[in-house]
């Protein structure tokens, strides 16, 4: 975690705030954690669509390359935002 000193309207150093931000690992981990569930979720959902297991596996396989891709830009995106921080 990291500090920022944060001065009042007279230059003061009223308070310190902290400041984290993730690491790109952090980002990689939770797009993995996420995608397991998504992508088992994506399975059972087009397995009872088709009927065909294998079907579903190819789907729930493209599935979970694109997606974790793209969730993890999302957060590195979302991460240099300050807004809510």
């Amino acid at each position: 975690m990291v500090t920022e000193k944060v001065f009042n309207s007279e230059g003061d150093s009223s308070y310190a705030k902290s400041v984290s931000s993730e690491k790109p690992i952090r980002s990689v981990v939770k797009a993995v954690s996420w995608r397991v569930i998504g992508s088992l979720d994506t399975l059972i959902i087009s397995w009872v669509a088709t009927q065909d297991i294998k079907t579903a596996t190819s789907i729930a396989s493209i599935d979970l390359f694109t997606k974790m891709i793209l969730y993890f830009f999302h957060e590195r995106v979302w991460n240099a935002i300050k807004w809510g921080k």
